[in-house]
């Protein structure tokens, strides 16, 4: 930072001598010192002249100096409409408003009931990400992977879905890649509360702005309002800084104080019989119990379920695992439960885990079935051949009988083919001709 600006002002030239010196004479920051200044090299930012003075890519240090100082026509920081709006939202609203769309995301992936349809640009979003997939009935249901984007943070989320968003960009939206990605980056490096031209965009961003105010990182009065509002979702994208909510299903949820005076989050009781007490208000949170519970009662501000072989058996057939429940039950504890040790009841989550365990057991693989052998050496012949290719799922040599894969099914059908082929070539006839018949009853082996 120091040669971005001295160097083109300071007619001193400096060797990496000179700048060692404005390093501290320690192992860790030398080290430190050494891999920046090979990076840069590397990167073609920095190079050395044939005297040894250090010389910084001019290209690259004027345009970082204009993201800098907001100078430059490359508008990376928006452009403010001059005149000032009659009704301008405050940030409370804004944050409001990001909160509402975003959970109207959320609350169609897990099924809540009357959440209305989101814009075509989300629906492409979570099918492409595979965060849902179409059931037997082509209506949308979660899936493992989307049960896992809602145990992250709002900030983890919200990158995930504009990098799959960017990923559809160019295919399915037909937009700028280059573009979108500006946009994006110039997002994050807009003020919370101020107000943006919409003139100022190009018709790919226009059109990227419409999506992005359905996904609650900017707000617009109406569509064709001159004038954007970049929303805290989109202000914290390139910060450390916790979103509107501090996790992915922790809106609206109770906050309870602790021994030592601090809030704490959590919400949910879960008993050795299986009862679920979760002391929430949150449509959301419910719709989220409701994948792996029954829900029994719902009060004022708690609800009653229970934890049973089917509800956890209809979650794990969406795709959502045991350690997943486990997990999504750990981290929204309440705080009463945090000081008992282990955490939650070992027999439940033992049966959850046993529940899977079950449900796993059986695998239903696609295969062809041979039976009907006349000797067992012909059973055996053909046998090894398949088990060789590594064709054969199951076998029973006392009934002479073998299934194979959906690969396998034609070459050990051709194989049979042959081997009767040659039995005929070499006089065996119709009575050694039979040697095996697959399940679908085909002529080629009988």
């Amino acid at each position: 930072m120091s040669l971005l600006f001295t160097q083109p002002i300071s007619p001193v030239n400096l060797t990496q001598s000179d700048l060692r010196l404005w390093v501290k004479n320690e192992e860790e920051a030398l080290a430190k010192f050494h891999e920046a200044l090979d990076k840069l090299s590397k990167l073609s930012i920095m190079t050395t002249d044939s005297s040894g003075y250090i010389q910084i890519n001019s290209s690259f240090r004027e345009r970082f100096q204009d993201c800098l100082t907001g100078g430059g026509d490359h508008q990376s920081f928006g452009v403010s409409c001059e005149r000032p709006a009659k009704d301008k939202p405050d940030i409370a609203f804004l944050d409001r408003h990001a909160m509402k769309q975003w959970e109207e995301i959320l609350h169609f992936m897990v099924g809540t009931e009357s959440t209305r349809q989101p814009s075509a640009a989300v629906l492409k979003v979570v099918t492409r990400a595979k965060l849902m997939k179409e059931g037997k009935d082509k209506q949308l249901m979660i899936t493992n992977k989307g049960f896992q984007f809602l145990l992250q943070d709002v900030n983890t989320q919200v990158w995930a879905f504009l990098i799959q968003y960017l990923d559809i960009a160019d295919e399915l939206l037909h937009m700028n890649v280059v573009e979108v990605l500006n946009f994006f980056f110039m997002l994050g490096s807009l003020e919370l509360g101020m107000d943006y031209s919409v003139e100022a965009l190009t018709p790919t961003q226009k059109q990227l702005l419409d999506d992005l105010a359905n996904f609650g990182l900017a707000y617009r009065r109406k569509k064709g309002s001159s004038r954007y509002y970049p929303t805290r979702l989109a202000t914290t994208l390139t910060s450390g800084n916790s979103a509107v909510v501090s996790s992915a299903v922790s809106s609206s949820t109770s906050t309870t104080t602790g021994d030592d005076g601090a809030t704490e989050q959590g919400f949910i009781i879960v008993e050795t019989n299986y009862k679920l007490y979760a002391y929430t208000e949150s449509k959301l949170q419910i719709s989220v119990l409701r994948l792996f519970c029954e829900l029994q009662t719902r009060f004022a501000n708690m609800v009653y379920a229970l934890i049973t072989r089917d509800s956890v058996r209809k979650a794990l057939k969406h795709g959502i695992t045991a350690n997943q429940i486990i997990s999504y039950l750990t981290s929204h504890a309440h705080p009463q439960m945090k000081k008992q040790t282990p955490l939650l009841p070992p027999t439940v989550v033992d049966q959850i885990r046993l529940w899977e365990m079950e449900r796993n057991r059986l695998v239903a693989t696609e295969c062809h079935l041979y039976k009907e052998f006349r000797n067992q050496g012909d059973y055996e012949m053909v046998l090894r051949h398949a088990t060789n290719l590594g064709f054969v799922i199951w076998s029973n040599a006392k009934k002479r009988m073998f299934s194979v894969t959906e690969e396998g099914h034609e070459h050990v059908r051709n194989y049979i083919k042959k081997k009767i082929a040659q039995r005929k070539t070499n006089g065996g006839g119709e009575a050694g001709s039979g040697i095996g018949t697959p399940n679908n009853g085909s002529p080629s082996v009988r």
